[in-house]
């Protein structure tokens, strides 16, 4: 008989898909085939073919389970999917129908199935499947990921409960994720004091680190829409400062941070060639991890041989610094099956942060 878990999330950017992955990992120690849905996908792109949800597609790639990507993402929203639900185009009879078919055969192929849910408990509520409603329809008992904190992890948790209750899922844990590690201990504590009237477990996942928080150059590549130059195996690259290439360049060069991502105008010629030069020895290019250079005015002919050359990571935009410089600041990251850094440590450190063997007995 297939075990099933549902993972939710008491919003956006708690880490889910960490978990999500860090849990399909620990699982396939333990059992020989170990499955993945991502039920209601609201963010979707094409795969093989297929358009589906970019969690699912991840999961697809880093499993190899390529094969199962159509039961993987059986509930994709796209753009207008909420328009044609409420033109009576889309039903929700028809969407718990693909999601329960595809569930029961993942059931069938798999001994062990994460299903991950999307956003905070009430997401695809447009469309009858929030959350708690999809785990009952799966029958996944749910464990909750929540960021860190104290107040405001109570908070968003008895906001979220409610909706499971309603629908009869049981919520099993709460895992809490992005702890301070100076604060770890504490703040675990205090929520299992907060929650333990509610019968409801705690324990603790990862700790906050910026090497999975921050962006990698493939990352900053996508979410600008240009074409990274350069050394292509630097694309996983992961970027842990962002500096504007604004003062003189010996300025510039002097505050250079580990694994700095530098902007700097395309009319800086002087800048551009000494940082292509830097990138040759070895203690720079630990420093620097690429360049973006926006602006209108073209790099000249001289400056763009000595940048290409040199084989240092750069994208070129044509739109002013401070927009670059805006959009990259508010990215949020997110990882993709390209970042192999960043699943090497998620895997890694999963199997001394989360105690699978606990997990798994409470389900």
């Amino acid at each position: 008989m297939c075990r099933k878990i549902f993972i939710a999330a008491t919003g956006q950017n708690t880490g889910k898909t960490t978990i999500s992955l860090s849990l399909v990992h620990l699982a396939r120690q333990k059992y020989a085939r170990v499955g993945f849905i991502k039920a209601v996908g609201p963010k979707c792109l094409e795969f093989n073919g297929r358009v589906v949800d970019k969690d699912a597609a991840l999961m697809a790639r880093v499993f190899g389970m390529e094969e199962d990507i159509r039961l993987m993402s059986p509930v994709v929203l796209g753009r207008g999917s909420t328009k044609k639900f409420l033109d009576g185009s889309i039903t929700t009879a028809e969407l718990e129908q693909r999601l329960v078919s595809a569930c029961r055969e993942m059931e069938e192929k798999y001994d062990f199935l994460v299903i991950e849910g999307a956003g905070h408990g009430g997401v695809g509520s447009v469309v009858g499947l929030n959350n708690a409603r999809v785990a009952s329809l799966c029958g996944a008992p749910t464990v909750m990921v929540s960021g860190g904190g104290i107040g405001n992890v109570i908070d968003s948790v008895l906001l979220n409960l409610p909706l499971y209750r309603a629908e009869g899922s049981a919520v099993k844990l709460l895992l809490v994720n992005r702890l301070l590690p100076e604060k770890r201990d504490e703040s675990l504590g205090y929520l299992a004091r907060a929650f333990a009237p509610l019968a409801l477990p705690v324990t603790g996942a990862f700790d906050y680190s910026p090497v999975l928080a921050n962006p990698t150059l493939n990352h900053i590549s996508r979410l600008l829409d240009h074409p990274l130059h350069g050394d292509p195996g630097a694309r996983s690259r992961i970027i842990h400062h962002i500096q504007l290439g604004a003062a003189s360049s010996q300025k510039v060069i002097d505050l250079l941070a580990a694994s700095t991502l530098l902007l700097t105008t395309s009319s800086r010629d002087e800048l551009i060639v000494t940082l292509s030069s830097l990138y040759h020895i070895p203690a720079y290019r630990e420093k620097i991890a690429g360049l973006v250079i926006p602006g209108q005015a073209p790099v000249s002919a001289i400056t763009q041989q000595i940048l290409d050359d040199s084989g240092i990571p750069y994208i070129r935009i044509i739109d002013s610094t401070a927009n670059v410089f805006s959009a990259i600041t508010g990215h949020i990251s997110k990882i993709s099956a390209e970042d192999d850094e960043k699943i090497e440590l998620i895997r890694s450190s999963a199997e001394r942060v989360i105690d699978f063997e606990a997990i798994d007995r409470l389900l």
